[in-house]
């Protein structure tokens, strides 16, 4: 087998099918399905990938490679069988070798469900995170929980999301490798007993529940299949059947442990607008941590007999809050287990994490009641006291101010034990470093969220604008445009991003320029088939395809779009007459199942496209779809097709994003608020070639103390009429939440909604020039190589883990 490139020609493929069919389903190619032949060539590329991830870590070790563990919870995976086939350089193999047996390649791309095992930007960062890690030759390994369920299929029910189970795993587990010999223990509940033995300190939890976290292993090759990144997902399982209680006659209480135990990897993200929600969660996010920790210290001490050197050989990656409890978790095994004292346990400690934050919102850092972590986790919370303690000491002598000792601390707002544990504190506490994911971001995290750190340990904090898998949104999610690149610019930018700037010499090629806009046109055509085989719903190719796609949140301002659109269909009615450009706007989302207003938002943007999509009057001049239960997949066919890629969140409150940086790839054209990561696409791409509207993130702060929502309405006459119509519901539903805008508008939509209407419609004007719209979508292609997840893991590694 190869080390890198195609590892098997034709031949010996179709051998290796027909001998999988036959071992392992008992049938010979020509009785096979779509989903044998599926399972099989999936089943192929896995085991090849985990020999190679096997000799890579051997290797990797051999050249004294740093390894990077990188913790989330949640990993958007997305489909394996594509993105593993072209890393391996085995695509027209694979499609020729099939098509000896009559089977279709594309068919079998359909066979495969979304891994259920992430939701949006968060988890799709570490995926593509992953790829680039393989890619750059990085020996990595995430860790994450294997959700049964993932996060939910979203099913619209009269305009209202409904939450059913996702079964992905019945035809995701082709790709996972049981590895139960690894197996860990992870403890909750119970009681501390300490005692002394001369010098050492012995700890022991008494009655504690066990879980046992068992790992499944998915390898992910990186381009060439020189690297493989290994992501390590944890199953919750009882640590056994309480016989005794059986035995006795409690059988609902032994089954309700069991129970108990195993609902903890069952669903990602249980709503916890109630008390067992948010007692899940945190089970979930330690029962994460443990295991993952556990497992990570035993392949250490296995290597080298001692945890001197771990932060030399390991870096500890905590992307967001979720996993911080790994920093407790750490002190605990290097106190309790192996008799570390604790001023070099937490020297270790605070030279292997580092810490990602993902959020600039203050009220949006992850805090747990003091109550809740003593009862579930009771040597962590000892810990963490601990933590606190000595941390609070630390920035007293730094500052003589115990206002900010008291801001800083990791426990606090409350009597004691009456607080909350604020886990974004502790992991600026213990990381060695800290960064956020744009610029902007990183500048509003040192001038607001963590200006008291800053302040008294600012050489922890850098920026790591965010990336994405280029070869995965673009190679892979765009092949006609990738062929036409290849064709003017070579294959280069496939390894390094930086290259689509030599794209710029053709800006103003008109030969070029219409090619490109041929290619946007039919993969336009592209979507719509899907969508009228889908739902029926009938899209104009023709018309300007704007699209907004990402997690439903207030301040991401689904509903700004949705006013604008009302705004604009009122207009079309009062004025029939009046030249329009044609336009279709495009939805997907999926909202918190806790989170009623998000849910409304898109019960409103459901009821929108009704009222329009129905009125004669506006036909062939304006539609509205929202796509039902936006996956991976799915943005794979849009953002292609995406001719404005909507990015209006409040400037000041969008960390990054990475849904503007894959359809800027794509040749989509941002409108959006200078905000996150458009600061840098605006760099990238120059005036002229993004759409820019609203208020600055310095104008939004200083307005948010005097900002009267009400005003707008009354000075408004746009915003008048498109509320008192609001006001009378919507395709037969009344909306009084959203109505209710002109009284509480916590994100300003009213406030940019004159700027944005007309950004909107400079955007139509420039589209009617195909030559000029043509040139602006060349040039964010040109732009978008800086964005590459490449770029990132490098800089990771630079400023961060080495």
């Amino acid at each position: 087998m190869q080390t890198s490139g195609a590892a098997y020609g034709k031949q010996e493929l179709k051998e290796l099918l027909a001998a999988r069919l036959s071992r392992f389903v008992g049938v010979v190619p020509e009785e096979a399905t779509n989903d044998h032949f599926y399972k099989a060539l999936a089943g192929i590329l896995r085991d090849d990938m985990a020999q190679r991830q096997v000799r890579f870590a051997k290797e990797s070790e051999a050249a004294g490679k740093k390894k990077i563990c990188y913790l989330c919870m949640e990993f958007l995976m997305g489909r394996s069988l594509k993105n593993a086939l072209y890393n391996l350089n085995l695509t027209d193999t694979a499609r020729a070798a099939l098509a000896d047996f009559g089977v279709s390649l594309d068919k079998l791309y359909d066979q495969e469900p979304d891994a259920g095992l992430g939701n949006g930007g968060l988890g799709r960062l570490a995926a593509c995170y992953l790829d680039a890690l393989a890619t750059q030759e990085i020996p990595a390994a995430g860790y994450s929980i294997l959700y049964e369920y993932g996060i939910f299929r979203q099913k619209l029910v009269d305009g209202w999301q409904t939450e059913l189970p996702d079964f992905w795993l019945p035809g995701g587990k082709v790709w996972l490798l049981e590895r139960e010999e690894s197996a860990r223990t992870v403890l909750f509940e119970g009681t501390v007993e300490e005692s002394w033995e001369g010098a050492y300190h012995q700890v022991e939890i008494r009655n504690g529940r066990k879980v046992t976290a068992v790992p499944f292993d998915m390898v992910v090759a990186g381009k060439d299949g020189k690297g493989v990144s290994l992501l390590r997902l944890w199953s919750a399982r009882s640590a056994g059947l309480n016989m005794d209680g059986f035995n006795s006659g409690n059988y609902i209480e032994a089954m309700e442990e069991t129970a108990t135990a195993e609902v903890i990897s069952k669903v990602l993200y249980p709503a916890d607008n109630h008390p067992e929600g948010k007692s899940l969660r945190l089970r979930q996010q330690y029962f994460l941590v443990s295991a993952s920790v556990q497992d990570l210290i035993y392949a250490h001490l296995r290597e080298y007999g001692s945890l001197d050197n771990l932060p030399d050989r390991v870096a500890v990656h905590i992307n967001d809050t979720h996993p911080t409890m790994a920093v407790p978790e750490l002190m605990r095994i290097l106190l309790d287990e192996c008799g570390y004292g604790w001023d070099d346990a937490w020297s270790i400690v605070t030279r292997t994490f580092a810490y990602t934050n993902h959020t600039v919102m203050k009220e949006a850092l992850e805090c747990w009641s003091e109550e809740l972590v003593q009862r579930l986790l009771p040597r962590i919370y000892q810990i963490i006291l601990e933590i606190d303690h000595r941390f609070r000491w630390f920035v007293w002598e730094r500052t003589q101010d115990a206002e900010q000792v008291e801001r800083m601390a990791i426990v606090g707002g409350g009597a004691p034990g009456h607080g909350v544990v604020r886990m974004a504190n502790l992991c600026v506490a213990a990381g060695h470093s800290v960064n956020g994911v744009s610029a902007l971001h990183s500048e509003i995290l040192q001038k607001t969220v963590f200006h008291d750190f800053y302040t008294v340990m600012p050489e922890k904090f850098h920026n790591v604008t965010n990336g994405i898998a280029h070869r995965r949104w673009l190679c892979q999610a765009n092949p006609k445009l990738t062929a036409l690149l290849t064709e003017l610019i070579g294959g280069g930018f496939a390894y390094d991003g930086a290259e689509l700037e030599k794209l710029t010499a053709y800006a103003d090629d008109a030969g070029v320029l219409e090619a490109l806009g041929n290619i946007k046109r039919e993969n336009k055509r592209r979507l719509a088939a899907a969508v009228r085989q889908q739902s029926g719903v009938v899209l104009d190719p023709d018309s300007l395809f704007d699209v907004q796609v990402k997690r439903l949140h207030e301040y991401k301002r689904q509903h700004l779009n949705a006013f604008q659109i009302l705004a604009q269909y009122l207009a079309i009615k009062e004025n029939p007459a009046a030249p329009v450009v044609p336009h279709t706007y495009l939805f997907a989302a999926k909202a918190a199942p806790g989170y009623f207003i998000a849910k409304k938002i898109i019960s409103f943007l459901v009821a929108l496209s009704e009222l329009i999509n129905r009125d004669p009057d506006v036909a062939g001049r304006l539609k509205v779809l929202f796509l039902e239960n936006y996956t991976v997949t799915l943005a794979e066919a849009l953002m292609p097709a995406a001719e404005i890629s909507e990015q209006i969140s409040l400037a000041g409150t969008e960390a990054s994003g990475t849904g503007n940086m894959k359809l800027m790839l794509n040749g989509a054209v941002t409108l959006g608020t200078l905000d996150g990561a458009n600061v840098e696409i605006r760099e990238a791409v120059g005036d002229d070639n993004i759409l820019l509207f609203g208020l600055r993130a310095e104008e939004a702060a200083r307005l948010k103390g005097s900002y009267e929502p009400m005003e707008y309405y009354r000075n408004n006459s746009e915003i008048a009429r498109l509320i008192d119509f609001l006001n009378g519901g919507i395709a037969g539903k009344s909306f009084p939440e959203i109505w209710n805008t002109i009284h509480w508008d916590p994100y300003m939509v009213l406030a940019d909604f004159s700027d944005y209407r007309f950004a909107q419609q400079e955007a139509a004007r420039l589209w009617t020039d195909s030559r000029l719209w043509n040139r602006m979508s060349l040039l964010n292609i040109a732009g978008a190589g800086r964005f590459a997840a490449d770029r990132a893991v490098k800089e990771y590694m630079d400023t961060v883990w080495n």
